[in-house]
């Protein structure tokens, strides 16, 4: 059983920052890329930004120049810096994770997702 564990949402005022964590555990034999993804009330889920095992990383246009992703490999662990938030950026965000699991099998697992409020 592998589990994604996030933490660090909340409500911030524009121009705040905030840092989301999410750690990975369970029946794991490797993590692939991480990623964050976010969903707006009545959108679609969408990708905020992803980060390869060797660190290699992309990002939505809207989010290039403030937040930054990285990650922990030892730890199995992805943030999410976020900076200058907007408005627009409330959403409940979602870590994702590529992990091989000692079933045998490459799956997609989720977060709990979070929620990032942005308002004044």
């Amino acid at each position: 059983q592998v589990q994604l564990g996030e933490s660090g949402g909340g409500l911030v005022q524009p121009g705040g920052s905030l840092r989301l964590s999410c750690a990975a555990s369970g029946s794991i034999v490797n993590v692939y890329t991480m990623g964050w993804y976010c969903q707006a009330p009545g959108k679609e889920r969408e990708l905020v930004a992803t980060i390869s095992s060797g660190g290699v990383t992309n990002y939505k246009d809207s989010v290039e120049d403030r937040f930054t992703i990285s990650r922990d490999n030892v730890k199995n662990t992805v943030y999410l810096q976020m900076n200058s938030l907007k408005p627009e950026d409330t959403a409940v965000y979602y870590c994702s994770a590529d992990i091989w699991s000692d079933d045998g099998y490459m799956s997609r697992f989720w977060g709990q997702g979070t929620q990032i409020t942005v308002s004044s």
